[in-house]
């Protein structure tokens, strides 16, 4: 049954039903502009090194997006760039610029500086970011100021934790090599954290810096040459993805590392102490989400670890000749065997 007003509309004077419902139509339909899909955000991905080595990232990032309701291919989409030098990465930023993405997610200090350089008005989400204000990438944590934000880690309390954990693990470190990455802006901060440690702990620290993964077996003879007992590999993009080759120089020289992360763990490092960074990278997509509702990078806070986790690989300590005393091992969140 037609509503009283529908039926004196149909009925109604002129007896142009049809020109009127039409009317009608025209009136209610929404504008053209509304019958569209709704805009694809582009999200620039900068990666240093190999894309493959970080896929367990980017599938992180992709949940997290995900979970927020984002849909590749519909609602939002990832271009992806990657340079295999770090000397690289201001050109390839630049070419998000030049794509005018909505958001550049770059993940550590290494890309940040990159992202940086090729703008200063896209907005830049970080997730594993070592020491933002030491390194001038934002103000505060409070309120960073300029177009990055994200999450971080604080690197200068991780490493002085970390080789505290050393000595610890090897009661007869005394002399330690730092292996740090020339290119990564916040291993100055690092050094120095671990420059002022040492002596409290009593350990020589042997400083070896690399730029590119072909340095790192002079790096490694240089820190036999030195006479060192273990190693701390201070985190870059470069230490996680060449993981592998960090485990067999460790084996190879007989000498066991420390790192930040599982994954180099699980690659046949000795141990790691630190953070979740692939649930760092999925919390990651909420900084994305907020930016592209409207929130400014300037104004969102940076979010810091808060989770640590200390791993073990049982495997390589025997590789090694080593024995870890059980109240070390009960300490361990996870032992690989």
């Amino acid at each position: 049954m037609n509503h009283p007003m529908t039926e004196r509309f149909l009925a109604g004077a002129g007896g142009y039903p049809l020109a009127r419902i039409l009317l009608l139509m025209s009136l209610l339909a929404p504008p053209a502009h509304a019958q569209q899909l709704a805009k694809t955000y582009q999200i620039g991905y900068l990666i240093y090194g190999s894309p493959a080595a970080v896929a367990h990232r980017t599938e992180a990032l992709r949940m997290g997006l995900r979970d927020l309701g984002y849909v590749e291919g519909k609602n939002i989409t990832l271009v992806f760039r990657s340079a295999d030098t770090a000397d690289r990465l201001p050109e390839v930023a630049a070419e998000f610029v030049r794509l005018k993405v909505d958001v550049i997610f770059a993940t550590s200090s290494t890309e940040v500086e990159a992202a940086r350089q090729a703008t200063k008005t896209i907005p830049i989400v970080f997730a594993t970011h070592a020491d933002p204000v030491s390194v001038g990438h934002v103000t505060s944590l409070a309120r960073p100021g300029g177009n990055a934000t994200g999450l971080a880690l604080i690197q200068t309390e991780i490493v002085t934790k970390q080789l505290e954990m050393m000595q610890q693990v090897l009661p007869a470190l005394s002399r330690a090599g730092i292996l740090l990455t020339a290119t990564a802006p916040s291993h100055s901060p690092a050094a120095q954290a671990l420059a002022a440690a040492a002596p409290r702990l009593g350990v020589q620290l042997v400083e070896v810096r690399v730029r590119a993964p072909e340095d790192l077996d002079a790096a490694f003879n240089m820190m036999v040459r030195e006479r060192v007992t273990g190693f701390l590999a201070v985190s870059s993009p470069l230490t996680r993805t060449q993981r592998v080759r960090l485990a067999e120089l460790g084996l190879q020289h007989r000498l066991p590392g420390m790192f930040i992360t599982s994954e180099n763990v699980e690659a046949g490092g000795l141990m790691s102490y630190g953070p979740d960074l692939v649930d760092m990278t999925r919390r990651a997509a909420i900084y994305i989400d907020k930016i592209l509702k409207g929130a400014r990078p300037a104004e969102l806070p940076v979010e810091q670890a808060s989770k640590f986790e200390f791993v073990i690989n049982l495997k390589t300590a025997r590789m090694l000749g080593l024995t870890i005393a059980q109240s070390i091992l009960v300490r361990a969140d996870r032992i690989i065997e």
